[in-house]
């Protein structure tokens, strides 16, 4: 799950990301909202955590853009503005929902969970593939029904597969899904995180294959 975290407290800003990072999520980060709008432009999210007051305006004027562009884009506010009326202007603004600062990263992620879960995200939440079933609402990958625990950027890479499943992926495509704006990527490193991933499925027996396109990306589809 990629992240877009729009935060111009930078203390504040480290400690989100870390904790979304140990969970698993790839986190770019945007201090202002010239930089989150040109973000939004060169890579797809799964969430928004979005602080309203920014060094070049409100964050909420940046609400219509993201919904224009990803109709069911997640947008949760982080505001130290709690008013009843600044809550409503966020909620009608289009944000799913309002987070008052301080708050605890345990109610963060409950929220969190909480706006995946609405109905209009849970068609289709679960992909199967061989014996594999990657849960798109929990970020959870089982093989037979036992629960197949695999490190954050590994993840990413099942994840961008089997939702293409059968396809070729672009390493490019790969590449962005895996790894933030920030990150510092080696010239073998998705290669890598594939063949540890492919090693692993092969010994959970997943019923699932992971095929090199050579100078074009990857592809995973069923073992016949």
């Amino acid at each position: 799950m990629r992240v877009l975290l729009i935060e111009d407290e930078l203390g504040l800003a480290e400690t989100l990301r870390g904790a979304l990072e140990r969970e698993r999520f790839v986190v770019d980060h945007a201090d202002r909202l010239s930089v989150a709008r040109e973000a939004a432009l060169l890579a797809s999210f799964d969430l928004v955590l979005l602080d309203r007051t920014l060094p070049d305006g409100d964050g909420l004027s940046l609400i219509p853009a993201l919904r224009a562009g990803y109709p069911g884009l997640p947008i949760i506010v982080l505001s130290a503005r709690g008013e009843v009326s600044d809550r409503i202007a966020g909620l009608d603004e289009g944000a799913d929902d309002y987070l008052i600062k301080p708050f605890s990263l345990d109610e963060m992620f409950a929220r969190i969970r909480a706006v995946r879960r609405r109905p209009a995200d849970m068609a289709g939440e679960e992909i199967v593939a061989g014996s594999l079933v990657y849960d798109l609402s929990s970020d959870e990958v089982s093989v037979k029904g036992v629960w197949l625990e695999l490190p954050r950027r590994e993840l990413r890479v099942l994840a961008t597969l089997v939702k293409r499943r059968g396809r070729t992926v672009l390493r490019e495509t790969l590449e962005q899904a895996v790894y933030g704006f920030d990150d510092e990527v080696q010239s073998n490193a998705l290669d890598s995180h594939v063949s540890r991933l492919r090693r692993k499925l092969a010994e959970a027996e997943a019923g699932v294959e992971i095929h090199a396109i050579r100078g074009v990306g990857y592809l995973l589809r069923e073992v016949p």
